[in-house]
């Protein structure tokens, strides 16, 4: 109990919330309803036989058939409206291998669910160690997913032959008694087949799951990791729109006064008169404003 104890302290049961984990529980309880409801069906169908002679008629043919719907072994015992005695009657068809097939993979399904959510939440580290971890349930998810495409397309099919097979309007045909003049034959009671209709639906529920589960375990093992880029963070800009931007507001503040004052040298205060250029000319002083400055 201890060692129990303390696996269970050092679970990692947050995987269960994550699609890997979520969905490998999903596949598990599936694959329990697609084994259970095909491996454990029975069912059964009546008829009854009239005979001209009512005393030599039975009202209530019974033929119980269950999984793994061997039909040619199931037996009937039907009136020949002859001096009261009875011919034993068989089924036709052998379906057992479609249906031993499918509950085979809705089996080991479970079993291997079972198994990888336990290395899920109690070694989920050493899955993902070396990568070797993921890429063995990777493979094994395929296969699966393979399987279950096959399996739930046999028994779909054997499905429909044992409906055909235990139809009691076919199988009253094999009674010689009803094609007698005066005889009268008829079904009292179909089958019930809904619980085998459900299985097949659950075979292929199962395989979209195993299916879908490919992502997510390809995802784990690293393989696309080379080939995702992270996108940059936000709030960042990249180096040539922040040498942009700082051109576009760093300008030189002076460059609109510069451009907006033009002196006007045409005023009076600089044009002075003839004389006053004369004057300074022949006192060797500078010719023009310019040139004082």
């Amino acid at each position: 109990m201890d060692v129990v104890n303390q696996l269970v302290a050092q679970g990692q049961f947050r995987v269960l919330k994550v699609p890997l984990g979520f969905i490998k529980v999903l596949e598990w309880f599936f694959a329990i309803f697609a084994f259970s409801t095909c491996g454990s069906y029975s069912g059964m169908f009546r008829m009854s036989v009239e005979c001209k002679n009512r005393t030599d008629s039975d009202l209530s043919i019974e033929v119980e058939f269950e999984y793994p719907f061997r039909l040619h072994q199931v037996y009937f015992d039907a009136p020949t409206c002859k001096a009261g005695n009875t011919e034993r009657l068989f089924l036709v068809g052998d379906y057992s291998s479609s249906a031993e097939f499918f509950v085979t993979i809705g089996v080991f399904a479970f079993l291997y669910s079972t198994a990888a959510l336990s290395i899920y939440v109690f070694f989920f580290e050493k899955y993902k160690e070396n990568n070797k971890g993921p890429l063995i349930d990777l493979g094994v998810t395929g296969v699966f997913a393979f399987m279950w495409l096959v399996s739930s397309a046999a028994w779909a099919k054997g499905l429909s032959d044992v409906k055909s097979a235990t139809d009691p309007d076919r199988v009253i045909t094999l009674i010689e008694a009803c094609e007698g003049e005066g005889n009268r034959c008829r079904e009292v009671h179909d089958p019930v087949m809904s619980g085998l209709n459900t299985s097949v639906a659950f075979g292929f529920i199962n395989l979209i799951l195993w299916a879908g589960n490919l992502w997510f375990v390809f995802k784990e093992t690293g393989i696309i990791a080379p080939f995702m880029r992270a996108p940059p963070p936000e709030g960042k800009p990249a180096a040539p729109d922040a040498y942009a931007q700082q051109g576009a507001y760093e300008q030189d503040p002076y460059a609109s006064n510069q451009a907006g004052y033009q002196p006007d040298y045409s005023q009076q205060g600089y044009n002075q008169d003839a004389e006053y250029g004369q004057g300074y000319g022949q006192q060797g002083a500078p010719t023009s404003f310019s040139n004082q400055m």
